[in-house]
């Protein structure tokens, strides 16, 4: 038979740690649920010649068989904080998803934290590799001027449940340049919520 005072001693001291454990168990992640919501990042730039242009990002460098490969800037746009709450994040031409958007030549995004550390860096359209220093930016999507709706995901370039601050720029790498609307859409992740969401490619 069992020492009742063994037992009791160790009730005592298991009741406390059971309580530690309860208290440090990492919260569920929300997900988004409900309408999508649009966020404007900048709006169409007209094409006009590279030699036009006045501003470079002097700090990047583009392979290009032709043309310059310190891109200049047609626009910028920046969104934030946003935080994704374990949705989708995906590039259209409108603010109803319904429409692609297209860029010459593309546009990088720059994801940071709120207090400006960069997370990562992407580009999207056509270029045949760009770079920051040492820093190889990571290529999204396939090399051409005009993109479906909702083609460019970049859900998986953004931490689940922090907020972050989304900078694009829109980017001409020669001859001629231009970009349409673009936005950013927020909706619900049809893989975690079970259902079929309006913008699912």
């Amino acid at each position: 038979m069992k020492n009742p005072l063994h037992w009791l001693l160790a009730t005592v001291v298991a009741l406390p740690l059971m309580a530690s454990c309860a208290a440090h168990q990492t919260p569920p992640v929300p997900r988004f649920s409900g309408e999508p919501k649009a966020f404007e990042i900048f709006k169409a730039v007209p094409e006009a010649e590279t030699t036009q242009r006045k501003e470079q990002r002097r700090d990047l460098y583009v392979n290009t068989a032709s043309g310059e490969p310190v891109p200049f800037v047609i626009t910028t746009g920046k969104v934030g904080p946003i935080d994704r709450q374990g949705g989708r994040l995906r590039l259209y031409g409108d603010a109803e998803g319904k429409l692609g958007w297209n860029v010459d030549n593309f546009v990088l995004i720059e994801i940071a934290l709120p207090d400006g550390t960069v997370l990562q860096r992407v580009a999207v359209g056509f270029q045949q590799g760009a770079s920051l220093g040492s820093e190889q930016i990571d290529t999204v999507g396939p090399m051409q001027f005009h993109f479906g709706p909702g083609e460019i995901d970049l859900s998986r370039f953004i931490p689940a449940n922090d907020p972050v601050v989304i900078t694009a720029t829109a980017l001409d790498t020669g001859s001629v340049g231009s970009v349409s609307d673009l936005f950013l859409i927020l909706s619900e992740d049809a893989q975690v919520a079970g259902v079929v969401d309006d913008f699912r490619d």
